[in-house]
């Protein structure tokens, strides 16, 4: 008699499906944040990365992820399951799915820190390049037994970097590689002056960040090994944004006088980002220490793109970079004590754990660096990243895609 699914497989999809929703919740995120002029084109940039990401990670990103025998600790055989066979078994397959939806959102989230200023065509050339050469080494570092593995080179050496959820391989990785992005593309004309260029739909931001705070339960949650581990996941993915919200807005309201929509959505995603590294290995008290720092240094660090004169357009770097290096590097403090290691320094660990997630860290910024200056420098000379000075005052909406978001005369009054 056929018995159905069994739990874990039906969680496997259920979690997926809930990473999945987290592409088009981060579109709407940015797309209210973006221009008026620029909103489908930052919807799309998002959307295409779905439909790239997916058949690159079937094909062979999977493979380059997890298989052995991996060149330098770094990158495994693409052919190892090329195309995702059956005959790896169920398991495989739902590991493959799984891990698809964190690729398909951690290339989308690079795509803020470039609006309004991108060609299309050269994001598109963009995203395997970078998943291929970025993401997969990445993931394989930390979570497929590579370099930062407690049998790899430098884990070895260091000690091995816990990262549960992606503060190293997704948000540090790709908030680098938004920085580095936007200081090849250059400044948005009118960058700190024009006022087109602020949020043009709050309540799209919120819906986005509503909808990303729901999937990030399949993001943390979805591994999880045990009961007791995915409770203490749930109520720490709860917890923390909601202690950064706390502080971010509490710092617009001395910093500014007021707390802001705005930041109380993106306080929201940084104190997701924050807590990623960190869910499964902090207590509640602990998430909500890394939370409220979050929702201070995320808020202030927004401001440092005007000081140093790097156009982040959606703020990619304060809220995925910053944060995911508080995530990550609390651990070295808040880490609490386990069978596989010791604790971070509140627990007597000593600097041990410090270490090793300074290293990780250290590792990750320089390898997503290098890799994403080579690929984005060499997509900049060729066919040339940035639009044209008229496309981008006109409007990416109208040039690249031949759309507009608001058909604005459709509800004006007739002339009599």
């Amino acid at each position: 008699m056929d018995e159905g699914l069994s739990a874990g497989a039906v969680w496997t999809i259920a979690a997926t499906a809930l990473i999945i929703l987290m592409t088009p919740a981060l579109a709407f995120f940015y797309a209210g944040m973006t221009r008026v002029k620029s909103t489908l084109n930052m919807l799309m940039m998002s959307v295409v990365s779905m439909g790239i990401v997916g058949v690159v990670w079937i094909l062979w990103g999977s493979s380059m992820a997890s298989s052995d025998g991996a060149l330098f600790q770094l990158i495994g055989n693409p052919l190892a399951d090329f195309g995702a066979r059956a005959s790896q078994g169920t398991d495989a397959l739902l590991g493959v799915a799984f891990n698809a939806a964190f690729a398909i959102v951690t290339v989308a989230i690079i795509s803020g820190s470039i609006a309004d200023r991108a060609k299309f065509g050269a994001w598109c050339l963009f995203v395997p390049l970078w998943v291929t050469f970025a993401y997969a080494p990445m993931a394989y570092a930390v979570w497929g037994g590579g370099l930062l593995s407690a049998d790899g080179a430098i884990g070895a050496w260091a000690g091995e970097a816990l990262d549960f959820a992606g503060g190293t391989v997704i948000h540090m990785n790709a908030g680098m590689a938004a920085l580095i992005l936007a200081m090849i593309l250059g400044v948005r004309h009118g960058f700190g002056q024009d006022p087109d260029q602020r949020p043009h739909n709050l309540p799209l931001v919120m819906l986005g960040a509503a909808l990303l705070w729901v999937g990030w339960f399949g993001f943390n949650v979805g591994a999880a090994a045990d009961d007791v581990q995915a409770a203490t996941i749930l109520v720490n993915t709860l917890v923390c944004p909601a202690a950064a919200m706390l502080t971010w807005l509490l710092t617009e309201k001395i910093r500014d006088g007021r707390p802001t929509t705005f930041g109380a959505a993106s306080a929201i995603v940084a104190g997701l980002v924050a807590i990623s590294p960190a869910c499964a290995d902090v207590d509640a008290i602990g998430a909500v220490l890394i939370g409220l720092v979050t929702g201070v240094a995320s808020a202030v660090a927004i401001g440092l793109k005007y000081k140093l004169n790097y156009d982040d357009s959606l703020d990619v770097v304060a809220v995925h970079l910053v944060s995911g290096f508080i995530g990550t590097v609390a651990l070295g403090f808040l880490a609490l004590p386990s069978e596989a290691g010791s604790g971070g320094l509140l627990y007597g660990g000593g600097l041990n754990r410090l270490w090793a997630q300074l290293v990780a860290t250290l590792f990750a910024w320089t390898y997503s660096a290098v890799v994403t200056a080579i690929i984005g420098v060499a997509i900049h000379r060729t066919i040339g990243f940035r639009v044209d000075e008229t496309v981008e005052l006109d409007g990416l909406d109208e040039h690249e895609h031949a759309e507009s978001a608001y058909h604005f005369g459709a509800f004006s009054t007739p002339a009599h």
